[in-house]
């Protein structure tokens, strides 16, 4: 009996190793390491999820609303898997010393992790062991409460720039439309700047996502407006700008469109996901030649000057996406995010995996006041009456015309501007 109880102490070293390992790991070092127990919670949740959201085909927003809860599921399953596997151990390394009683040694155990006293070991040998106790529980929740405020800034700054992109491309967002709207509010000039900010923040992304793996979970806001799915618009954006006007491109776009696509690389690799860090720029697309032309129409429709033709353009267009398509269609399918324009298939989606064009405000103008009969004043100007220097209200109500739906009548007006 007693070989058996130091046996059970040996034992209870190893657990308690190993989830002070994988405290440290996930909540100390800032890198993305692996632990068994935070890699095992992490599968038995996502698993969970999927089994629940599985015969859910027809309603996205409820799959999202499904979703939302993961990651804090997550972070709530892993605490309490660290405060059992604390119990477990230190409860086999007091055994030795209970007088070899399992029940008096469960509940030393617990009275010592939660500080609750109820129960004193006897002799003085266990009284470090008693002590390790204590403070590891209080620290392990400490530590966990401590944690939190770190993800939930690294969520708000990388929610931000995403809820802003929902007034320059819709939602859900697209590449072609974030160019097509600054083309019809005369607003191009803000596109440099644009790619400036998105550059500073896919960099946040890059380093935030891959040390703390939990906010690839955390689901964004709007469920059109994913964050995976903003950065692939932006990227095409910045693609179909470069490979559209080689000439008149702003200088920032380059710089984004490479950290832009590292960022999908890491947090692809971060997730498991097998992509070619290296790829030839005549690799197989999923996003076809057509694709590429409908974009094009929608920025022909409104406007946009080229500078290359459409057809020399496509060459270059699949040459910068061949660098993050795969990464960021392995993202969107493995995060099952709500289906959008060029942002792959979603083969679980079922009957609902249809992406539709985002939404375009409608233009509308204030009428102007109408004249009424006076006798004017000697000296008074005979002048017709001035228009209204009002802005144009805008409403988000109508949506954006794909150019299929503008062949087919579509009776919506798009935005456009006044005069």
């Amino acid at each position: 009996m007693q070989a058996l109880a130091w046996l059970g102490f040996v034992i209870g070293l190893g657990v308690l190793l190993i989830t002070g390992s994988s405290v440290i790991k996930t909540l100390l070092i800032p890198r993305n390491l692996s632990s068994a127990i935070g890699s095992t919670v992490a599968a038995s949740v996502l698993v969970c999820y999927r089994m629940v959201t599985a015969r859910i085909d027809d309603d996205v927003s409820r799959r999202e609303r499904i979703y939302a809860s993961g990651a804090p599921t997550y972070l709530f399953a892993l605490l309490v898997c660290w405060i059992i596997c604390l119990y477990v151990a230190y409860a086999l390394m007091l055994l030795p010393f209970a007088h070899h009683s399992v029940d008096f040694a469960a509940r030393l155990a617990g009275s010592s992790l939660f500080t609750l006293g109820f129960a004193a070991p006897a002799g003085a040998a266990p009284y470090g062991i008693v002590f390790a106790a204590a403070i590891s529980g209080l620290g392990v929740i400490a530590l966990m409460i401590g944690y939190m405020p770190t993800l939930y800034a690294a969520y708000n700054r990388r929610e931000t720039l995403v809820i802003m992109l929902e007034a320059l491309s819709g939602k859900p967002p697209w590449g072609p439309e974030l160019l097509a709207r600054q083309q019809l509010i005369r607003n191009t000039s803000y596109l440099p700047r644009l790619y400036e900010r998105w550059t500073e923040w896919a960099a946040d992304i890059s380093e935030s996502h891959t040390t703390y793996r939990t906010l690839i979970y955390f689901r964004s806001r709007y469920p059109e407006q994913a964050w995976v799915l903003a950065l692939l618009a932006v990227l095409d954006a910045a693609a179909l700008h470069l490979s559209l006007n080689p000439d008149s491109a702003p200088a920032e776009i380059r710089p984004f469109l490479r950290v832009g696509y590292i960022t999908m690389r890491s947090i692809a690799g971060t997730l498991g996901i097998a992509v070619n860090d290296d790829p030839h720029p005549d690799d197989p697309l999923v996003l076809t030649r057509e694709d590429f032309d409908e974009g094009v129409r929608h920025l022909a429709e409104v406007g946009w000057t080229f500078e290359r033709p459409p057809e020399d353009a496509w060459a270059h267009f699949r040459g910068w996406r061949v660098n993050y398509e795969a990464a960021a269609y392995g993202i969107a399918a493995h995060l099952d995010l709500p289906p959008a324009v060029w942002s792959g298939p979603r083969a679980r989606l079922g009957l609902a995996g249809a992406a539709a064009m985002p939404k375009r405000p409608a233009h509308r103008e204030p009428r102007a006041p109408e004249a009424t009969e006076s006798v004017p004043d000697p000296g008074e100007s005979l002048d017709a009456p001035g228009e209204s220097l009002d802005a144009p209200s805008e409403s988000l109500d109508a949506p954006a015309q794909s150019p299929s739906a503008v062949t087919q009548g579509g009776t919506d007006t798009p935005l456009r501007m006044p005069g």
